[in-house]
């Protein structure tokens, strides 16, 4: 059944407003001649006036005489008043509560940033909303509660990090958010191996890169979401399970190819080895550089097999040692994988991070 929307005034008003009307509209009618043909004194009439006393029905009756408009309209606006005023008061109760809400939200929610991503539009009341949507909550109780727990058991983790717990979880939360709003295809954990080939022939041409792999990630059925980090919030991805299908969220905090690449396959890695037996698990990719669990090392391990195979990777280190700019480009165009994919496993592996290079790492 269909109802028409209240609308709640910003304030009351009481008849008095509209005696007063028919009194400065009357000529040779004051408030003290119409007290005297009201039988009331004067006081009385402005008390009414002023919105202090109401119009009772026996004065209503009077005023009809007098005035010329109706009892029953004296009466209903009378009626309509109580009822505004009651409905303002009630307006501003709620109004009270969401401002305490609202307080206590900005206490877990990096309130500046959301507004920035344009989720937020100064509507408290909307914006209260949009939050409990955001984090999946149905109460302010249940968004704290949310927050106390701890959801990340398995992530990269290093205590020299400077970590903002709250910028933390809202990124994440945000990720799950957009994850659950984004339409893909069905997945298929057989279909990895051909993934992964084809993301490579991307991270190769490297155009347009971002855009390319969200695209052949959903048609692969991986659902993938770039989220502006926060301040303090060093994550570079993130897996986890979004309805039916696998989801990886990034940041793209380093606009590197060979980051890119890694933290794709990263996150694939964990979608393969460990989301398949367990879709309750959630991996945070914070930092590298610190001792890795078990997930994380698999994951890695998996990463640099997906994107450099050990049998090209033994062929470079019996054969074509030592490695400058020059026999990099070669073997990258060789075996169609990236310079810098192959730069960033030469450093790491070798420890080379202080050789000069010319080799372009920005993403396109």
């Amino acid at each position: 059944m269909a109802t028409n929307k209240v609308l709640t005034p910003a304030q009351a008003t009481h008849p008095g407003v509209l005696i007063k009307d028919e009194i400065d509209a009357t000529p040779n009618l004051n408030q003290r001649t119409l007290a005297k043909e009201l039988d009331v004194k004067p006081s009385f009439l402005n008390e009414i006036i002023k919105g202090k006393r109401p119009v009772t029905a026996d004065i209503a009756i009077l005023l009809e005489k007098i005035l010329g408009i109706s009892a029953d309209y004296w009466m209903k606006f009378q009626s309509q008043y109580e009822i505004d005023k009651a409905r303002v008061k009630q307006k501003n109760i709620k109004k009270l509560k969401n401002i305490e809400l609202w307080n206590i939200i900005k206490e877990y929610v990096p309130v500046r940033y959301f507004k920035k991503q344009n989720y937020l539009n100064d509507d408290i009341e909307n914006d209260i909303k949009k939050i409990k949507c955001i984090y999946q909550v149905e109460t302010i109780d249940g968004l704290i509660s949310a927050f106390s727990k701890d959801k990340f058991a398995y992530y990269r983790k290093s205590e020299k990090l400077k970590i903002d717990d709250n910028n933390m979880f809202a990124w994440n939360s945000l990720a799950q958010y957009e994850a659950k709003n984004q339409k893909t295809n069905t997945f298929n954990f057989d279909n990895l191996n051909q993934l992964c080939v084809n993301l490579n022939n991307i991270f190769y041409d490297n155009y347009d890169t971002a855009e390319r792999v969200k695209t052949v990630l959903n048609q692969f059925g991986i659902k993938m979401l770039l989220i502006d980090k926060l301040e303090k919030t060093p994550i570079d991805g993130c897996s986890f399970w979004s309805g039916k299908n696998p989801a990886i969220a990034l940041t793209l905090r380093h606009n590197r190819i060979d980051n890119f690449a890694f933290t794709i396959m990263h996150e694939i890695g964990h979608i393969d080895l460990h989301l398949r037996n367990d879709k309750n698990l959630k991996f945070m990719d914070l930092t590298k550089k610190q001792n890795l669990n078990k997930y994380e090392s698999e994951a890695d391990n998996y990463a640099q097999e997906k994107l450099i195979s050990k049998e090209v990777w033994i062929n470079i280190l019996e054969n074509h040692l030592p490695l400058n700019d020059h026999k990099i480009k070669y073997l990258g165009d060789e075996y169609k994988i990236n310079p810098a994919i192959l730069l960033g496993r030469v450093c790491y592996e070798m420890d080379y991070y202080a050789m000069k290079t010319t080799i372009d790492k920005k993403m396109n």
